[in-house]
């Protein structure tokens, strides 16, 4: 058996050469704090038994980490997070290996210059595969279907702007001015 895998040749204990040191594509993620807090303000929330997922539009010639490092800045960017209410860093850490594979299996769903930002719950550790693969494809198929019939998307929309205005002008509470008294 040696004598094959050192021969270059294929076995079943030795994989071919090239394809055992092949190393997948990476996957565009969202890297800037900034980013992930443009999806939350601006995009959409939806649910599922697996996961809850946000999503957002990206301009086209809005600055992002991926035009810094030289990479296309067309197609989607994916993120994920996996918080410390997940469990130990192990199962987070095996939660994260099963999303981005689900993820990886599934990005050509979208298409188009999109931010998705996927939050697993903790049943994740316990799910089978297929089904994970299964949510995070449905999940792109509806950020997908989303951003083809622009009304159902509802992204970027002043509306969503004036609220998130409003809201930060009504948290701004001033103090009263403690010389003056109170009635």
């Amino acid at each position: 058996m040696p004598a094959l895998a050192s021969t270059g040749k294929a076995s079943i204990a030795n994989p071919a050469p090239d394809v055992a040191q092949k190393k997948l594509a990476p996957l565009p993620r969202l890297h800037k704090h900034a980013d992930y807090q443009r999806v939350y303000r601006t995009g959409r929330r939806n649910s599922l038994p697996l996961m809850t997922y946000f999503f957002a539009l990206r301009e086209e010639t809005a600055p992002s980490s991926a035009t810094t490092k030289g990479l296309v800045d067309a197609g989607p960017r994916i993120g994920l997070t996996t918080g410390r209410v997940l469990g130990k860093a192990v199962d987070r850490n095996r939660i994260k290996r099963r999303m981005r594979e689900a993820v990886r299996r599934n990005v050509y769903l979208l298409s188009g210059a999109v931010d998705v930002i996927l939050h697993p719950r903790r049943a994740v550790l316990e799910a089978e595969f297929a089904s994970i693969d299964r949510e995070v494809a449905r999940a792109f198929q509806s950020v997908q279907h989303a951003l083809a019939n622009p009304s159902l998307a509802k992204l970027d929309s002043p509306s969503v702007s004036a609220q998130i205005s409003s809201t930060k002008k009504r948290s701004a509470r001033v103090r009263p001015d403690a010389s003056t008294p109170k009635k």
